[in-house]
């Protein structure tokens, strides 16, 4: 499983950088129409997902009897939350795309809805608090813990692994979700509003990454000069390290969970501006027995 995760979130990571819009203060309907367009996108995952996978093929990849059962209840909820982002919208509510998801079995897609429940809750955790409408702000707030909530179950109930990745969860901006998002929307209705986000330049890590050690980075962009820096997103905290000429950098040794990097001209804040590409998600599991204060 711990292949599978480090396999899909380098997947989940690869898109081809598109000129970046920004905005630096969404509205409550753009931010909604946000939540709504990743909301599409789960509720067609886990539909289509549980169409071709019955309680047998849980069974035969080894999970207990009543893992299908929770995973539809998770589709239901995601199916609620369009529901409840639409009618919030009314006539501004884009309408689902054509998805392509990479899983190929059960346990690909339950690595994938891991990882996608992990991107989700760090969406709504970086955008809520732009909503200045009370009751828009409860509403995303409470899926906010719903989808926390799948992605702790998902991870310790049926991975047998870390449930949570610290003290704190990792909040992402709209552009950083964007561009996890994008490699799974194939097309989408042109009569969708444009939203005023969009995804960076493509980064990727190499899949043996663990902390403390140096990894090779894959992005465009020339790295001989020096000025460029690997941000590491866990928790509420940034941390910076130096990206060399040959574009390899050295990971901090004390990485645990999910965690997001990408790669920055500014080696003490992150903006969209000094974003040169990425995030990649990497993710680095531990044990019951390990500090994760």
């Amino acid at each position: 499983m711990h292949y599978l995760l480090v396999a899909l979130a380098v997947a989940f990571s690869q898109v081809h950088g598109l000129p970046v819009k920004r905005d630096l203060a969404p509205t409550d309907v753009q931010i909604l129409q946000f939540a709504l367009t990743l909301e599409h996108a789960e509720n067609a995952f886990y539909t289509e997902a549980l169409s071709k996978f019955d309680e047998q093929s849980f069974r035969d990849a080894g999970f207990a009897d009543f893992t299908r059962g929770r995973f539809v209840e998770i589709s239901q909820h995601e199916a609620t939350h369009v529901q409840f982002l639409t009618a919030k919208l009314g006539s501004d509510a884009p309408a689902a795309c054509t998805y392509n998801f990479p899983y190929s079995d059960v346990q690909s897609f339950v690595a994938l809805s891991q990882v996608l429940e992990g991107v989700g809750t760090s969406a709504y955790l970086g955008s809520t608090h732009f909503l200045q409408n009370e009751d828009n702000l409860a509403g995303a707030t409470s899926i906010l813990t719903i989808e926390s909530r799948q992605q702790a179950w998902i991870a310790g109930a049926i991975s047998q692994t870390n449930p949570w990745s610290g003290s704190f969860d990792t909040p992402l901006g709209f552009n950083q979700v964007f561009t996890l998002a994008s490699p799974f929307i194939v097309s989408c209705p042109p009569s969708n509003p444009t939203l005023p986000f969009s995804p960076f330049p493509n980064l990727n890590i190499s899949d043996n990454a663990q902390p403390g050690q140096s990894v090779q980075l894959t992005y465009n962009g020339d790295a001989s000069n020096g000025g460029q820096f690997l941000a590491i997103f866990s928790g509420l905290n940034t941390t910076f390290v130096p990206i060399n000429s040959d574009k390899t950098a050295t990971l901090p040794s004390r990485l645990q969970g999910t965690t997001y990097a990408l790669v920055s001209s500014d080696g003490s804040t992150v903006t969209d501006g000094s974003t040169v590409a990425g995030p990649a998600i990497l993710v680095f599991p531990f044990d019951s027995s390990t500090d994760n204060s």
